[in-house]
């Protein structure tokens, strides 16, 4: 959950929270890390109600079967879309910041093998070990570059607190934040495959707490290196801080680390993302070996990230879909509505 959320929620969500709470940006932050651990919390319980089950198996069992197919296809939706849109961001941000005259497929497809190998030979669990070596990359990675920072720092770009912006823009902030947080909604599909379930609910927690706190530590960052106005109108501001970055005319050019903490993590993202898109569909279309659909999504991915999604698509996808549908319906109704009819029947059933 730490380093699935961290890398893009630091490239993507810092200039539009900017850009609604100005310097009270980290306050939208730390709101929505309490709603975000609320969420993780909540679709924790709904997936602990069916140990052993995933989402496509109770979802059936709590609404029947054609309701539950249908709550199975609304999360399928937001699996695929989200897997193209993030192969398309991270080949584009590649070519802007380290390969300017690479193909832009070339690097959709070499991130695609990628993929085919984590899924098709470790499966859940290489996804595991790998996130286990590459979060204390990110973690360290992020702690060095704050530290080297600190010389640098405008403390005079945090006031006024609250008074220049109100509450109502500073709600508006959390959306973005808040959205990528609720991606820890999988944690529906996730919890069916640990040894031990009952400890989910709380690793998951801790991990979006975690991580909700390293990018709150960023956007404070971030406005004291910038302030609010530059960082709003940057696209990515967190990478262009880091240039601001030297030590002794001796230590510079570190936007490698900021690279590599944003590679790491997309590429845990986009492989959990991966898995459960070929998993599910597997399940859903009661094909016994799910790893024979991944050459078939491979090449659906390849060309919905290559052809489909445009500068004006992903920003429609990211500001208004995203936040305006999938953030009500997948990260907050369903989960909400699955544990509460779920633990309904389980007491209707207990008393039966």
């Amino acid at each position: 959950m730490f380093t699935f959320e961290t890398g893009n929620m630091i490239l993507l969500t810092l200039s539009p929270t900017f850009q609604d709470a100005k310097q009270d940006a980290w306050i939208s932050f730390l709101l929505a890390a309490i709603l975000g651990t609320l969420i993780v919390f909540v679709s924790s319980k709904a997936a602990l109600l069916y140990p052993g089950k995933t989402l496509i198996e109770y979802s059936k069992l709590i609404f029947g079967k054609w309701l539950g197919i249908l709550i199975v296809i609304v999360y399928l939706i937001q699996w695929y879309s989200v897997i193209a849109d993030i192969l398309r961001e991270f080949a584009e941000f590649t070519i802007t910041i380290l390969l300017p005259t690479t193909p832009l497929w070339v690097l959709v497809l070499t991130m695609l093998l990628l993929l085919i190998y984590i899924t098709y030979s470790g499966g859940i669990e290489g996804i595991g070990r790998c996130s286990e070596v590459f979060g204390p990359i990110i973690l360290l990675s992020v702690f060095i570059l704050l530290i080297l920072s600190v010389s640098i720092f405008n403390y005079k770009n945090f006031l006024p607190v609250f008074s220049d912006t109100g509450f109502v823009p500073i709600l508006k902030g959390t959306l973005h934040p808040l959205s990528f947080l609720g991606e820890s909604v999988m944690m529906l599909m996730l919890l069916s495959f640990m040894d031990q379930p009952n400890k989910g609910p709380k690793r998951a927690v801790w991990g979006i707490a975690a991580a909700s706190c390293l990018v709150s530590t960023v956007a404070i960052w971030v406005l004291l290196i910038l302030g609010p106005e530059i960082a709003s109108k940057l696209r990515h501001p967190a990478f262009d801080a880091v240039s601001y970055v030297t030590v002794m005319d001796f230590i510079q050019n570190l936007e490698i680390l900021a690279v590599l903490v944003w590679l790491l993590s997309v590429f845990i993202k986009l492989s959990l993302y991966f898995f459960l898109a070929n998993y599910g569909t597997a399940q859903l279309l009661h094909i016994k070996n799910w790893r024979k659909l991944i050459w078939v999504t491979s090449a659906f991915f390849f060309v919905l990230a290559v052809i489909f999604p445009n500068p004006t698509y992903t920003y429609i996808f990211d500001n208004t879909i995203w936040i305006y549908f999938a953030l009500p319906v997948n990260m907050v109704g369903i989960p909400l509505l699955l544990w509460f009819v779920g633990s309904l029947r389980k007491k209707y059933q207990a008393n039966h």
